[in-house]
């Protein structure tokens, strides 16, 4: 690993064969936002619908584990689809879970890493956007395997260490605002990651519809670099710049795929 400065000051750390980030806090601060959420409830619930269709591309899996479940609102997507539910969440945001899924969902309080006892002969194993916030990712990953049945498949989405976001936006780039986020891996960390904690069939994709509001978060940012406590979405105006520059964000996706800001991996227990 060695240390590199982004624009705006941030230093990081950036493993030198593989592009992986690690962030520590001293040297690479939030700066403006004290929480670990600071999306906005409606895109978040956008977001959801679109990753809830990518799990179920091939079809609704008969008990699904979801790690870092925050308010259970995918698993109550999947209980109404008819599957067997359960997650672990260290529940760092406070939230209500889900009357239904509260009551009939096995849920455990605790991070994935040090849980014991969990369900296992999961059909899935997923978290969303989990894994750039765990202390020991290889743990993690391993957990999550030997929660799977065989055969049963894997789906994590992470901002993407790698995206061209990166050097565009520096200390400003939205993944950054979060104080929680400490590390970012790119599509071969990421890969290399999952093949060490034994998964088959490893697929990386970078996600055209996920994050849509990063670039104009991050803009944000750099011009008017000021404390937002609640983040920098609890903005209506940088909402609006958000909703409004869809159209030009997607088309740079569409040419250019690295600036997509979201990895997700895909892959099965043997």
């Amino acid at each position: 690993m060695r240390g590199e400065a982004l624009r705006g000051g941030c230093v990081v750390e950036r493993c030198e064969r593989c592009g992986h980030l690690l962030r520590d806090l001293g040297r690479c601060p939030a700066d403006h936002r004290d929480l670990a959420y600071g999306g906005e409830p409606t895109l978040d619930r956008i977001r959801l619908d679109l990753t809830y269709r990518e799990l179920v591309r091939d079809g609704v899996p008969d008990r699904v584990f979801e790690i870092g479940y925050g308010a259970g609102s995918m698993l109550r997507r999947f209980h109404d689809a008819g599957a067997g539910v359960a997650g672990v969440d260290p529940d760092q945001l406070l939230l209500d879970v889900d009357p239904v899924v509260r009551a009939e969902g096995d849920l455990r309080v605790g991070g994935i890493e040090d849980a014991d006892g969990l369900p296992g002969e999961q059909g899935l194993v997923y978290g969303i956007h989990v894994l750039e916030h765990v202390a020991d990712p290889h743990r993690a990953l391993t957990s999550a395997h030997d929660l799977l049945r065989p055969g049963g498949r894997a789906s994590f989405l992470t901002p993407a260490g790698d995206s061209t976001g990166v050097d565009r936006y520096g200390a400003s780039w939205w993944m950054l605002e979060d104080p929680t986020h400490v590390r970012f891996f790119t599509a071969d960390s990421l890969a290399r990651a999952a093949e060490r904690a034994g998964f088959v069939d490893i697929e990386v994709r970078r996600l055209l519809l996920d994050s849509l509001s990063v670039d104009a978060a991050s803009v944000a940012r750099a011009l008017r670099p000021r404390p937002r406590p609640g983040g920098v979405l609890g903005s209506r105006p940088v909402l609006a710049g958000a909703v409004a520059s869809i159209p030009l964000v997607l088309g740079q996706r569409i040419v250019q795929p690295r600036s997509r800001p979201t990895l997700q991996l895909v892959a099965r227990r043997r």
